[in-house]
């Protein structure tokens, strides 16, 4: 199997160019054709990879298909097909071709964040206020207790932070990682099973909404300040504000007229779809030039979308090419980042260990414990707990952040990533062991 494997390897090396590994020299020797060769490749090899782990994930372990295709990203990787067969790894994905496939995955999340946007249901905020506010305030507080108590101890530890990052940059990151739900999925898992109504499902997706929404703003505040200075740090938090308040102020009054045009023709014409199209490119652009990032500007005109048939259409026009052809592109993009070999000692094993316990704990414990206290049973509050220590895409998308803006380095990185994985496998188990058992009769 290995023979074969090398074999492959240099018979795809052999048709694909004579480059082999990309150095940075090397980017320069690329033609555009060599480009357009690996990325149709690199985008077959992607969606086999993710439909099969995602099937497999869905047989196997009742998991949905999106926790498969996270699975695949790290799959294609450098922590598995890289160490299994590194010449077909590296003849598949030469870092020369990064750049496009980082592209594409930008645009892919940046387009599923503008769909979650649009699906945002305000009224769950209404529904139950109270309780939801302390669910969220300990899913919030909670992370960042933690985050700030083991901080110090993993910045002694040499890879895992940027050399010189301040100590209250790497807890509130920390802590922005530790608090996030992956909200889209949670959406997702409680439409699938009807709860939409129940008080499990109002209280998780208003509990998520709001800690996701903290995590993202002390997100962009560690973003700013990070190595850039007082004038990056003005620019991103002013101009953060600014922009936002304008899409919210502008945006609703600017769209309206198209959502009635839309209401009226009972359809989405191609020119309204390129005008929701070209929003969403400048709120992206807009946020990333301002040194926050795209995915920002994605959400906040997702949000002020009209609801109705407008956002139906949307949804149903770019939720397949988004959903189907470009996220798997950021799954695999995130699992080339990911090399769980450098998690190769007992002490950085401990660590991984260490983290996924206590973000557990800190996330899942909270909740659970916030929910009991107003008044949920102990089915509701775990089956709450579950659903917002999963973390998933979200989880993903913030520490590719971190990455890319180094303020992580890629041990921690990995260990993350496990955690994200991790967290998000342990959702459907657990309400299907807890959740979905009647109270015992007292």
């Amino acid at each position: 199997m290995e023979h074969w494997l090398e074999s492959l390897g240099q018979a795809l090396s052999g048709a694909l160019g004579p480059h082999g590994p990309a150095t940075t020299a090397m980017v320069q020797s690329y033609a555009p054709g060599d480009f357009s060769i690996h990325f149709f490749l690199q985008l077959a090899v992607i969606l086999v990879a993710c439909r099969v782990v995602g099937w497999l994930g869905q047989r196997l372990l009742g998991q949905p298909q999106v926790v498969g295709e996270m699975i695949a990203g790290v799959v294609l990787g450098p922590s598995l097909l890289g160490l299994l067969a590194p010449d077909v790894q590296a003849a598949i994905f030469p870092a020369a071709t990064r750049n496009i496939l980082y592209s594409g995955a930008q645009l892919g999340v940046g387009l599923y964040m503008f769909l979650v946007g649009t699906t945002l249901r305000i009224d769950h905020f209404r529904a139950k206020a109270k309780s939801a506010v302390v669910v969220s305030i300990a899913g919030i507080a909670a992370p960042f207790a933690i985050a700030v108590l083991i901080a110090p101890w993993l910045m002694g530890v040499p890879g895992l932070f940027a050399v010189g990052i301040s100590q209250f940059n790497a807890s509130l990151f920390l802590g922005a990682c530790i608090a996030l739900t992956a909200f889209p999925m949670l959406a997702r898992i409680i439409n699938e099973r009807g709860l939409a109504g129940s008080s499990l499902g109002t209280l998780s997706l208003t509990a998520g909404a709001f800690d996701d929404a903290v995590s993202w703003c002390v997100l962009a505040i560690v973003l700013a300040t990070f190595g850039g200075g007082p004038g990056v740090a003005i620019l991103a938090i002013g101009g953060g504000i600014l922009w936002t308040l304008v899409v919210l102020i502008v945006g609703p009054r600017l769209f309206a007229p198209l959502g009635r045009q839309v209401e009226l023709e009972g359809q989405l014409s191609h020119g309204s779809l390129a005008l929701v199209l070209i929003a969403f490119c400048v709120s992206a652009f807009v946020m990333d030039a301002i040194g926050i990032h795209a995915i920002f500007g994605g959400f906040i005109m997702g949000v002020v979308m009209p609801r109705g048939l407008l956002a139906t259409e949307v949804k149903r026009l770019v939720e397949p090419v988004a959903v189907v052809l470009l996220l798997p592109m950021f799954f695999t993009y995130s699992g080339l980042n990911t090399r769980m070999d450098m998690v190769n000692s007992g002490p950085l094993l401990l660590i991984a260990i260490g983290i996924l316990v206590a973000s557990i704990l800190a996330k899942g414990g909270a909740c659970y414990l916030a929910a009991r206290l107003t008044g949920e049973d102990h089915r509701t509050a775990i089956g709450i707990g579950a659903l917002m220590n999963s973390r998933g895409l979200m989880e993903l998308i913030i520490i590719n952040i971190g990455l890319q803006k180094g303020i992580i380095g890629p041990t921690l990185f990995a260990m993350l990533v496990l955690m994200a994985i991790v967290t998000t496998m342990m959702a459907s188990p657990m309400l299907k062991l807890f959740y979905d058992r009647p109270e015992p009769a007292l």
